[in-house]
């Protein structure tokens, strides 16, 4: 991913609202399906770590990629965002912008 990739990333995924929260239940395996789901429906997605949780915001950030094959666009506080391409074409809105980036 280039950096004209990257910045057009965190640009569309200023207004989202996190989709899940990292509680202290920590990442379960319930938990990375469950945002392995939305990734592939939304491509561009926010995780908050809430302040009873244990992780560590860069360690969460790396783990959930390599769970879910996504890239971890950027981390802010305690929030991380993730992009990952659909791989249905109905939902590959934001992964042709990125492309067309390349």
């Amino acid at each position: 991913m280039n950096n004209k990739q990257k910045k057009f990333l965190r640009k569309e995924a200023h207004h989202l609202n996190p989709v899940a929260n990292i509680g202290k239940n920590g990442l379960s395996e319930e938990f990375m399906v469950q945002i392995d789901e939305v990734l592939e429906k939304r491509e561009l997605i926010k995780v908050h770590l809430l302040q009873n949780t244990d992780e560590e915001t860069s360690e969460a950030a790396t783990e959930i990629a390599e769970a879910v094959d996504a890239f971890v666009v950027q981390t802010i506080g305690r929030v991380i965002t993730l992009y990952r391409p659909s791989s249905e074409s109905k939902y590959q809105e934001i992964s042709a912008q990125v492309k067309a980036l390349g």
